[in-house]
């Protein structure tokens, strides 16, 4: 199969979809890998590595022409629509529940469109956890950043000092991203409640982590009373696919501290706060309320050499299984391709986006 590799233009997104060496697993296999000029820069990743792996460099109006699967990092944005033909496949992460003019495109053009964010494999999203636990951990070390009076905080270190009151952090969902949030806020010495619904991974995180972190169930009561205690928010609920829930409207911002700081790791899927919007690396955060907002959609792009390696060795087994198959991983009903399947000539194929456009909803085969 020719498979493309695009540079990455989200507003600073340095992140490429593959490394020099997954470029050479799949040209060993007996691929045509064409990869854009520069487009591994950002991650440390220079050209000659790439045509060293056995891949074509070439500018990306000739990836796009050459390329039968195109995979990235980001979802296509405007810029990049009229590069893609028709009934290409795409491989990359989509959250289209969030864009329904991407949703519409990809319909138009009768992409077939693969999510990283919704391949399910065991009852776990391989493809997300490994950016999900750099944003988690991000999150709490962009939120002691932004909590500096420089920026509008409300002036306490979250490390502490000595003879100083420690900070208190709340993390809204206890999956991958709640945990490693919690993670880096327990070590820094904070205290620590993850919230969620799910008792079983309440359960877990009460036997894993420090005695500074606790598990509350989640209630619209639980959250409003903490809401009134803590410093900062980080907020990573998950349903995989859809809208991500508003757990905090812009009512609540009345009962917290002027300086807090909210950091919304679920932005990609619409944010679980009723006042987030999402930002760039270039202008990461606004306050509504004296509340600092952090809505990035592409946090782990700020780190994209960890973020690169992580996710090309996520995705690169998946890969190549499109590459060696094509299509046929969905005649043969492969279920972790069915699960990634968002639209197909013309279809949308993924019920929760379809309830979040209203449209109509068309599944495989």
């Amino acid at each position: 199969m020719h498979i493309g590799i695009p540079k990455e233009i989200k507003t600073k997104e340095f992140r490429v979809s593959m490394t020099p060496a997954n470029v050479k697993e799949l040209v060993a296999l007996g691929h045509t890998i064409y990869v854009e000029n520069n487009a591994g820069i950002g991650s440390g990743f220079e050209d000659e590595a790439y045509l060293d792996a056995g891949a074509i460099l070439c500018d990306v109006e000739t990836l796009f022409k050459k390329a039968e699967l195109i995979v990235k990092v980001k979802e296509p944005i405007q810029e990049e629509y009229h590069r893609f033909r028709e009934n290409q496949l795409l491989f990359t992460y989509l959250h289209i529940a969030a864009d329904r003019e991407l949703t519409e495109f990809l319909l138009t053009k009768n992409i077939t469109a693969f999510a990283y964010e919704t391949l399910l494999h065991n009852g776990k999203l391989p493809l997300l956890e490994p950016m999900s636990e750099i944003a988690g951990k991000m999150a709490m070390i962009n939120a002691s950043f932004y909590l500096g009076k420089y920026f509008g905080g409300i002036g306490k270190l979250s490390a502490g000092a000595v003879g100083t009151p420690k900070i208190s952090v709340m993390v809204l969902g206890g999956g991958v991203a709640g945990k490693a949030a919690a993670d880096v806020a327990s070590a820094l010495g904070t205290y620590v409640t993850v919230l969620d619904i799910d008792m079983e991974r309440l359960k877990y995180l009460d036997d894993v982590m420090p005695a500074n972190v606790q598990t509350l169930y989640s209630t619209k009561e639980s959250i409003e009373t903490l809401l009134q205690e803590v410093d900062i928010v980080i907020g990573t609920v998950l349903l995989a696919g859809e809208k991500a829930p508003k757990l905090i409207t812009k009512e609540m911002l009345k009962l917290m501290k002027k300086g807090s700081v909210m950091v919304d790791v679920s932005i990609d899927q619409g944010g679980c706060f009723e006042t987030s919007h999402a930002t760039t690396h270039e202008d990461p955060i606004y306050t509504i309320d004296g509340i600092i907002h952090y809505c990035v959609a592409n946090m782990p792009g700020n780190y994209p050499q960890s973020s690169t390696i992580a996710l090309s060795n996520a995705t690169l087994r998946y890969t190549k299984i499109l590459a060696n198959k094509g299509l046929s991983v969905l005649e043969e009903k492969d279920p972790h391709f069915i699960s990634a399947l968002n639209t197909y000539k013309g279809k949308l194929t993924n019920k929760a986006v379809s309830l979040a456009h209203h449209m109509d909803f068309t599944p495989y085969g």
